[in-house]
């Protein structure tokens, strides 16, 4: 094989690989799990692709590979391809847009202090000198299915928070089709913004499947609150002011979370415990197990989930899958929710988010925020980009929006 033909075969696969990214596949269910990788990895790191490629392309230039037309060829496939990256680029920057649109029917402003090179040189770096992590600490006893440290929990907080500071308390929730995913990898970029200005972050691990069966996730989720009621405050958390974000099945937990508060079925042997949420920002999470509405014609979530998830199918035990979509648990006291998506979504479609939204804003007297960002892919927002990062002040400005008026609210008591 030449080097031209070598070359050739590289600029064909990162033009397929860039078409994937700027278009929303929807082919077969079996096309799921590539084209999100391909446009979650591509489209967030969308100047940094063409960088590389841009430097392959030179040393493959020097070495003579571009004086065939094979090698030509292959040249104006990149060119192609580093056009529709550059429109992707875009895209993550008009995220910013999009996001104050949905912020603007509760009269909230989003920060949009956000460069085009946002991520660049370090796409995963998320050390801030004014924020800290403690890590693993029990919030409860372990349980069956616990292994592994799933019963631990972790702390992003402001370097000089201290006991009795009161400050507001965030819980994350991580994603991974309820049987993968740790506390260490998603929602870095949202937590270290808030803990550096002032809030509480806490992530924590639960049981995962096929060894925990549903719904013993969102009660582990509900025992991390109880932890934070009891404990929060020694790290300088204020215990009644809690809000909770995840994303995907994090994003399902959270919402489903925020609707269930004080659910005896999902608080067993801790009861009492008020487990009331003050606002939810759900990215990209699963709403409806059942698809109701019909919005996911490929690959329903239940034929995967029944038997690893939930050791049933929905006909035989239909209470339990019932009882766990947040769809079915909507109602008029439903906290303020900003619901996070991305258009192109392979894992969980847009307009699931959309169904959800419509059914909390039939039922619900709080806001109810929907912003869905234009090309974006599941989990667009675990490492730095511009787009995760005007979804990070998008979502911070709503949630310090929901505080200034708790803060408010207490004051005149």
């Amino acid at each position: 094989m030449t080097l031209a033909t070598t070359y050739l075969i590289l600029a064909g696969a990162g033009l397929t690989f860039s078409l994937l990214t700027f278009f929303r596949i929807r082919l077969f269910a079996q096309l799921t799990i590539p084209t999100f990788f391909i446009g979650w990895l591509r489209g967030e790191l969308a100047l940094q692709t063409i960088a590389i490629e841009a430097i392959a392309t030179f040393l493959f230039w020097r070495a003579g590979a571009l004086e065939t037309g094979v090698g030509q060829l292959g040249f104006v496939f990149c060119c192609v391809s580093w056009v529709l990256l550059g429109i992707t680029a875009q895209r993550g920057m008009k995220a910013g847009q999009q996001i104050a649109t949905a912020l603007e029917p509760a009269g909230i402003q989003p920060a949009t202090d956000v460069s085009p090179f946002h991520g660049f040189a370090k796409p995963f770096g998320f050390k801030d000198p004014d924020v800290r992590t403690i890590r693993n600490i029990e919030y409860g006893e372990s349980l069956p299915g616990d292994k592994g440290g799933r019963n631990l929990l972790d702390l992003v907080v402001p370097r000089e928070a201290k006991q009795g500071d009161r400050r507001p308390v965030l819980l994350q929730v991580h994603g991974g089709g309820w049987i993968i995913g740790d506390k260490r990898e998603q929602g870095k970029p949202l937590m270290t913004h808030l803990a550096s200005r002032g809030w509480i972050c806490v992530a924590i691990n639960y049981r995962l499947s096929p060894k925990a069966t549903m719904p013993d996730q969102i009660v582990d989720v509900k025992r991390s609150i109880a932890w934070i009621r009891e404990n929060v405050e020694a790290y300088g958390g204020d215990p009644n002011f809690l809000c909770i974000t995840g994303g995907s099945a994090g994003g399902h937990l959270a919402a489903l979370a925020a609707l269930t508060a004080n659910d005896p079925r999902f608080q067993p042997g801790f009861e009492q415990v008020d487990t009331r949420i003050d606002a939810c920002v759900p990215f990209y999470g699963v709403f409806d197990f059942v698809d109701r509405a019909g919005d996911r014609p490929l690959g329903k979530m239940s034929d995967f989930l029944g038997p690893i998830v939930f050791k049933c199918t929905p006909e035989e035990n239909p209470e339990l899958w019932e009882s766990v979509s947040p769809i079915a648990r909507v109602h008029a006291d439903a906290p303020p929710f900003f619901v996070i998506q991305g258009s192109h979504d392979s894992l969980v479609f847009a307009e699931e988010a959309v169904t959800f939204v419509a059914a909390l804003r039939e039922k619900s007297r709080n806001p109810v925020l929907h912003a869905e960002l234009h090309g974006a892919q599941h989990a667009f927002e675990i490492f730095h980009s511009p787009r995760a990062a005007h979804a990070v002040r998008g979502a911070t400005a709503f949630l310090e929006k929901i505080h200034s008026e708790y803060e408010a609210a207490r004051a005149q008591n």
